[in-house]
């Protein structure tokens, strides 16, 4: 994934950060987003897909690049308070992932589930979690270091 920043408007209280986001995958596929960064979140105000992308990954799409607009921007996410989600400003939070051997078994579960189905299981890894795909690529290794998938050069 990259990301650079497009441009700033500075306020009274604070910044609001424009970046454009590419999103590159080994098979071809690419996503461009023009993505905001204002008062800890994300918005993406538009977005480019070759492949199109399907509504269930573009309703995902602000949680795949959550952690490194965030990371560019030196901020942390903001944590949803009740006060938030009641105001009707606080968008879903991030699932609880457990961490760990269970963490690692459900990992290749949806891994392998994906591959079952013919679908990405890197995408599949990210959705299930709501992390980037770096973080989800380290979650799928930790899996294989820990026996649950096959290793990398014995590829069916």
């Amino acid at each position: 994934m990259s990301v650079w920043p497009a441009w700033e408007v500075q306020e009274h209280d604070g910044a609001t950060s424009w970046f454009h986001v590419r999103l590159a995958f080994t098979d071809g596929a690419r996503v461009d987003a023009l993505a905001v960064v204002c008062e800890q979140n994300v918005s993406v105000e538009d977005v480019r897909a070759q492949p199109a992308l399907s509504l269930d990954d573009l309703t995902v799409l602000a949680d795949w690049i959550e952690g490194p607009l965030f990371d560019a921007c030196g901020l942390e996410p903001a944590e949803v308070g009740e006060d938030q989600a009641e105001s009707g400003g606080a968008r879903r939070a991030r699932p609880a992932w457990p961490r760990g051997i269970e963490g690692r078994w459900l990992i290749a579960q949806e891994y392998r589930a994906a591959q079952e189905e013919g679908v990405d299981p890197v995408l599949a890894v990210m959705c299930a979690t709501g992390h980037s795909r770096r973080r989800s690529l380290r979650l799928i290794s930790q899996a294989r270091d820990a026996g649950f998938l096959t290793p990398r050069h014995a590829r069916r």
